[in-house]
C-alpha cells in the first residue's frame, strides 16, 4: 500500500445548512474552496464539528460528494466514521469508497464506552473494510475511549493505518507516542488551543477547527513551526489563541459556526437541538472575534 504521508493543515469541515435544517450544497462548497484557496492540505468531512450524529447515513454520504466535488482533486478529501455500530460503519465506508474518498478518519467506538479490545478489532474491521489509509481519531475527553500508545503499537501491523489524530487533553502524549510508536504513524495534534505545542513536540499537522474560518492564519502556523521560526509563530498563535478555546468546549459547533458568520464565510446554520448562542455566551464569543480581526496579522490574513 501507499502511504500517503499526510501532514499539515487538515480542517475538520462544518456542515453548512439553509435555515429549514437541510444541507446547503452550495454554501458548503464554496466554504471548502475557500480553505483550499487558503492553501489548506487536506480535509475531513462530518466530524464532530461537521455535526455528524444529526446527519443521516445518507447525507453524509452527500457531504462528501460536496467535498469531492468541491476539491477538484486539489487536497485529500477524507470521511470521517462516526457510526454507533460496526455495520452502520462498514455500510457508509462502503458508500464513501464508491464516491471515491481518498481515506477515511475513524472513531474507534461513538456512544458505547469500548474497551481496548473491542476498540481495536473495530478499528481493524474498518480498515479491512476500506482498504484505504485512515487516520484514528482518538479522543478519550469527549467519547470516553482511549486507546494509548501501547494500543496503537499493537495495531501497527495493519497497513491501511497511517495516521493519528490525538485529541487528549495531555500534551504528553505526543512525545510518548513517538517513543512508543516512532514514525510508524504521522501524528496530528487534535485539539486547537494545544496546536503550538503538538508542532513543537513534532506533529505532523493539525485537525483545525477554527481553521474553517483562518485557512492561511493556520497554514502559517504550521509553516513557521516546521521553519524553527518559533518565535514569530508563537506571536501568531498567542494572536490566536482566545479563538482556539472556543473549540474546546461542548458547544464548538455553535461556537465556530458564529466565527464563520462574524467572519463572512459562513451562516450560523445547524441543526437540532442546537440553537444559535444567546446572551452572554454569544457577547462573549462575538467580542473575542473582533478583538482578533481588529489585530489580525496582515501578512497571514486569508483571502476571501
Amino acid at each position: 500500500m501507499n502511504n500517503p504521508r499526510w501532514q499539515g493543515i487538515f480542517p475538520a469541515i462544518t456542515t453548512k445548512f439553509h435555515a429549514d435544517e437541510s444541507i446547503d450544497a452550495e454554501g458548503t462548497a464554496r466554504h471548502i474552496d475557500f480553505q483550499i484557496r487558503n492553501g489548506i492540505h487536506g480535509l475531513v468531512t462530518c466530524g464532530s464539528l461537521g455535526e455528524a450524529s444529526t446527519l443521516s447515513l445518507e447525507e453524509k454520504l452527500q457531504v462528501a460528494k460536496i467535498a469531492l466535488d468541491a476539491s477538484k482533486g486539489r487536497v485529500p478529501v477524507l470521511a470521517n466514521v462516526s457510526e454507533t455500530s460496526t455495520r452502520e460503519a462498514l455500510r457508509y465506508i462502503a458508500g464513501a469508497n464508491q464516491l471515491g474518498v481518498d481515506g477515511f478518519m475513524v472513531m474507534p467506538s461513538v456512544i458505547y464506552v469500548a474497551d481496548a479490545r473491542e476498540a481495536m478489532l473495530n478499528v481493524r474491521t474498518m480498515a479491512e473494510a476500506a482498504r484505504k489509509p485512515l487516520m484514528i481519531y482518538n479522543n478519550p475527553v469527549a467519547y470516553r475511549v482511549d486507546l494509548k500508545p501501547e494500543h496503537m503499537a499493537e495495531l501497527a501491523d495493519c497497513e491501511w493505518l497511517v495516521a493519528i489524530k490525538e485529541s487528549t487533553d495531555n500534551i504528553r502524549r505526543i512525545t510518548d507516542l513517538r517513543n512508543t510508536v516512532g514514525e510508524r504513524y504521522q501524528l496530528f495534534l487534535g485539539v486547537d488551543d494545544l496546536a503550538y505545542e503538538g508542532l513543537a513536540l513534532g506533529c505532523d499537522g493539525l485537525l483545525a477547527g477554527v481553521g474553517c474560518a483562518f485557512p492561511r492564519e493556520t497554514v502559517a502556523l504550521y509553516d513557521l513551526m516546521k521553519a524553527g521560526k518559533f518565535a514569530e509563530a508563537l506571536k501568531l498563535y498567542q494572536w490566536m489563541t482566545p479563538m482556539l478555546h472556543l473549540d474546546v468546549s461542548t458547544k464548538l459547533v455553535q461556537n465556530l459556526k458564529l466565527i464563520d458568520a462574524l467572519v463572512g464565510v459562513g451562516t450560523e446554520h445547524m441543526r437540532r437541538p442546537r440553537l444559535p448562542l444567546i446572551g452572554a455566551e454569544r457577547e462573549f464569543v462575538e467580542a473575542v472575534v473582533k478583538k482578533a480581526l481588529a489585530t489580525r496579522p496582515a501578512q497571514y490574513q486569508s483571502a476571501p
